[in-house]
């Protein structure tokens, strides 16, 4: 698309806006995989009309506030980006678009306040967790919450399990094959221990030495995607420097391995760009790991149908789709099933269903709908956010489908209880 974006009084992420915009051809083969299209069917609610309209904002055509509803209701997805025949960097664009122009005003009082509420609590687990409890033990007065609150009311979970410390070193079990760090991530800390505790079993078993730095934080994802650019920046440095000395970063979030994976582009400028480089191409994914390493087969122990969902940012930013499917395919007995349209969003997408619940809503429902149509009896999946939004709208349907991580269904499977 030709334009005449002033790449220059852009700073040192313009050249990755200007480059994808140039790049974009409008051919359309990106609608049919954009969630929002899906659902509202308005050009300026797909990758290729949100495009165009970041072009008019960054040549001066357009003030960023007339952009901002249509860019706000944006998921992150990139599902376009795997549809798009001319290779259009969208993440790069919209990531570093929302940190130079993210228009606060362009929302209301209630979703200002959730939003807030949201990055002051999710990216820090003692807060989150705090934050939980105390909505929990406040639950009668829920009923009360103004309209706009309801959203966070809705998302407090029926119980909160133990908080789990997971340990600094969990050494190999047999000989020793490797030795990697592990970020544990901050909302699985509260909301499911269980799925950083299973990965850590998991790899000891195949030989991996386990540490996880007591002084890791946030990946800044959170931050990053709703155009808190320093914030992101600020938690991006503490981790360069808290996973120095090994040669692979595991993560169990695929949302949490993508935004690992974006550190280049946070502090594109900066002085610690060339580190941030370094730091992204040691993130792994723990299943993109595992396989790689090989794993003895497994046996359940009875036939059990397996869907796996494909998280948006595993197969989309990451190109993840068949490790995960690799490792599930060495338990024998088990019987990996098709969900329908398997790399549609979830709605879950970071803080999404909170600041856009009736959309996320919407492909929660669609993605609850695509599990009971399976027949499956467990979904597999690679995210914590994924995980919560399924089993949510599962529930809302009547459905108790289990829905795990993979490394708790490795971790099942190795002890002989799946």
């Amino acid at each position: 698309m030709l334009h005449r974006i002033p790449v220059d009084k852009l700073g040192p992420r313009g050249e990755a806006m200007s480059q994808a915009v140039t790049s974009c051809v409008h051919c359309g083969f990106c609608l049919p995989t954009c969630p929002t299209y899906e659902v509202l069917g308005d050009e300026a609610d797909s990758p290729r009309g949100r495009i165009f309209l970041m072009k008019e904002v960054l040549e001066g055509n357009l003030q960023p506030a007339d952009a901002a509803p249509h860019i706000d209701r944006c998921l992150g997805c990139v599902a376009c980006q795997s549809s798009c025949p001319s290779g259009v960097g969208y993440g790069d664009l919209l990531s570093a678009y929302r940190a130079d122009h993210q228009v606060a005003t362009a929302r209301g009082f209630f979703a200002k306040l959730r939003r807030w509420i949201a990055s002051m609590t999710v990216p820090y687990p003692r807060r989150f967790a705090l934050a939980m409890r105390l909505a929990r033990l406040s639950g009668r007065l829920a009923a009360l919450a103004p309209a706009g609150l309801k959203p966070l009311v809705d998302l407090v979970p029926d119980s909160l399990p133990e908080p789990q410390r997971p340990p600094e070193f969990s050494p190999a079990i047999g000989p020793q094959r490797a030795i990697v760090m592990l970020h544990i991530g901050c909302a699985a800390q509260v909301l499911n221990p269980e799925i950083t505790a299973a990965a850590i079993r998991v790899l000891n078993r195949c030989g991996v030495a386990v540490r996880v730095p007591t002084d890791q934080v946030c990946c800044g994802s959170l931050h990053w995607h709703i155009g808190s650019a320093d914030r992101a920046i600020g938690l991006a440095r503490k981790n360069i420097d808290a996973f120095a000395g090994v040669d692979a970063i595991i993560t169990t979030a695929a949302g949490c391995g993508s935004g690992m994976h974006e550190y280049p582009l946070m502090l594109a400028g900066d002085t610690q760009v060339a580190q941030a480089d370094q730091f992204s191409r040691r993130v792994v994914d723990f299943s993109v790991f595992l396989d790689s390493l090989g794993i003895e087969p497994l046996q359940a122990r009875s036939p059990v149908r397996i869907a796996y969902h494909d998280a948006c940012h595993l197969a989309h930013a990451q190109k993840v789709r068949t490790p995960p499917r690799n490792l599930l395919g060495r338990i024998a007995g088990a019987t990996l099933v098709g969900l329908t349209d398997s790399e549609l969003c979830c709605g879950s997408a970071g803080t999404y269903n909170i600041d856009q619940p009736e959309i996320a809503g919407q492909l929660g429902q669609r993605k609850a709908r695509s599990v009971v149509e399976s027949g499956c009896d467990i979904v597999a999946l690679g995210n914590i956010g994924c995980q919560v939004q399924i089993e949510q709208h599962l529930k809302r349907l009547g459905e108790s489908t289990r829905v795990l991580h993979i490394a708790q269904i490795l971790d099942l499977a190795q002890q002989g209880q799946l």
